[in-house]
């Protein structure tokens, strides 16, 4: 077991996520309560490499737990992909005195704090990713804002479509999980729902549908189609030469990552940041911290990394279901 800290040090790394400042005030506050100094570093990995670390107390983090993206900045870094980077990552948190790092972030930033604990610092994960797509937690930072986010401009889109008898397709963030799609097909009562773990790439399927709705006298058909299938645009041309029905494409892009968090988010991204801190002070260090089951936990990095997460299949196949493509075929 490591060795209990006396300085904890804060980042958030990769895509931004709302809730990820109620995170950081929580780590901040919780480790001053607990009689621990505490550093914030901005812009993630990259900024730990220039050394862009600034001291915390509990004015640093007022009045941020409402606003949406991240005040301690992110950044991508290559540099510390590699072996010499991480190294003198670990060598600057000890020139500073960080000897706790609680990194909120995805599998990638988790990888990396992975790598740090190996070279000697206590570090612990928070899981902040609009995507939902990490393996060994059933929330994650940011997905309930993004989700209901999205839905309300889907619920938009599909008053114009219905006014001008579209079909519209929607396309929301998730280049390789399709969570956001998932909810958001089910939620705004979508015709289809196209997923990265699931898409057959039977584009005439989805077209004999529509011709079929529209005969039954349909007035509009929503796709939701998530980013990791992409291509929105060039699929509305082909649906509308095909069908006949006018099809507008609309990508949602990174507004889904932005305003401010919903409760859910604040009080998740709050428990979880304290909870990283207070796994710091019990002296462990290269864990996760996770919602599973209903309880707030914690798992070994390397085991939290090598979990794999696929989509419920129960609820792919009320998807479909409600959707409505499986009455009467």
């Amino acid at each position: 077991m490591a060795q209990e800290v006396s300085m904890i040090g804060v980042l958030t790394s990769g895509g931004d996520a709302p809730g990820m400042n109620a995170a950081i005030r929580a780590v901040v506050r919780t480790a001053l309560a607990r009689g621990k100094k505490v550093k914030g570093i901005q812009k993630g990995y990259h900024g730990l490499l220039r050394e862009e670390i600034i001291d915390m107390d509990k004015e640093s983090v007022s009045d941020i737990i409402q606003k949406g993206g991240t005040v301690l900045y992110t950044a991508r870094c290559m540099e510390f992909l590699t072996e010499e980077g991480q190294k003198k990552a670990a060598a600057i948190c000890k020139k500073h005195g960080i000897d706790g790092l609680v990194v909120i972030g995805g599998d990638g930033s988790f990888r990396g704090a992975q790598k740090l604990a190996h070279l000697g610092i206590n570090t612990i994960g928070v899981p902040g990713t609009i995507d939902l797509d990490i393996a060994c937690t059933d929330y994650t930072i940011g997905f309930d804002t993004a989700v209901n986010t999205a839905m309300e401009a889907i619920d938009k889109v599909r008053d114009t479509s219905t006014s001008h008898e579209r079909c519209s397709i929607i396309e929301v963030m998730g280049r390789h999980a399709g969570y956001i799609a998932l909810w958001c097909g089910i939620a705004n009562g979508a015709e289809e729902i196209l997923l990265p773990e699931k898409y057959d790439n039977d584009e005439q399927k989805i077209i004999n549908h529509i011709i079929m709705s529209r005969k039954k006298g349909k007035k509009h058909y929503i796709i939701v189609n998530a980013e990791g299938i992409g291509h929105s645009a060039s699929m509305a041309k082909r649906i509308e030469a095909a069908t006949g029905v006018e099809t507008r494409a609309t990508i949602l892009g990174h507004m889904q990552r932005g305003g401010s968090p919903t409760c859910m988010d604040r009080m998740y991204a709050s428990i979880m940041g304290a909870y990283a801190v207070d796994l710091l002070c019990q002296g462990k260090s290269c864990r996760v911290v996770a919602h599973k089951d209903g309880k707030f936990t914690d798992f070994e990095i390397d085991e939290a990394l090598a979990m794999k997460k696929s989509i419920d299949e129960y609820q792919y196949e009320i998807s479909q279901i409600l959707s409505g493509r499986k009455i009467g075929e």
